[in-house]
């Protein structure tokens, strides 16, 4: 009999134990996706409050990053071509953001843990010399990696549906 409780108890305490490890698990992927969605949120964000050392450090800072624009020229090759976009652009006076939405955001995350990806809708409203300069329902994607544990955006597509009517 107390061999039996004593083989009851070692099952139980495995069972509770693996248990733990996977909600532990779910919590870290939750907490990874909020912080990838706060890194999405700040790329865009920004720009409201021309804060650049944020938008920087939502990048890896590095050759490889890479994004398509649904213009040619907003398209960025390596970190250093966006800091260029950025003081040669947003920073000016003549930029100004006026809002954004991001609808629909999913994040997905690899079993590695180490990369995730997204897409989304945009809307992004800006002035242009007082002009309206806009992107409205944009569709985003992107993926980031982690590095020293940190999210960072290493790539991002936006484009312009051309069946709209």
């Amino acid at each position: 009999m107390n061999g039996r409780i004593s083989l009851i108890l070692v099952i139980s305490f495995a069972i509770l134990i693996g248990g733990c490890g996977q909600m532990a698990q779910k919590s870290d992927i939750e907490a990874d996706r909020a912080a990838i969605k706060e890194v999405i949120h700040n790329s865009i964000g920004w720009a409201a409050a021309k804060d650049k050392e944020l938008s920087f450090s939502c990048y890896a800072q590095d050759p490889e990053l890479f994004w398509f624009s649904p213009r040619d020229d907003g398209t960025v090759h390596g970190f250093e071509a966006f800091v260029d976009l950025t003081e040669n652009f947003f920073m000016l006076d003549d930029f100004k953001a006026v809002g954004y939405e991001i609808r629909g955001l999913v994040v997905n995350i690899s079993q590695s843990g180490d990369v995730a990806w997204y897409h989304a809708r945009l809307d992004d409203f800006n002035e242009w010399r007082g002009q309206p300069a806009n992107w409205e329902d944009v569709r985003w994607t992107g993926v980031l990696e982690k590095r020293d544990g940190r999210w960072l955006i290493v790539q991002m597509h936006f484009s312009s549906p051309t069946d709209r009517s």
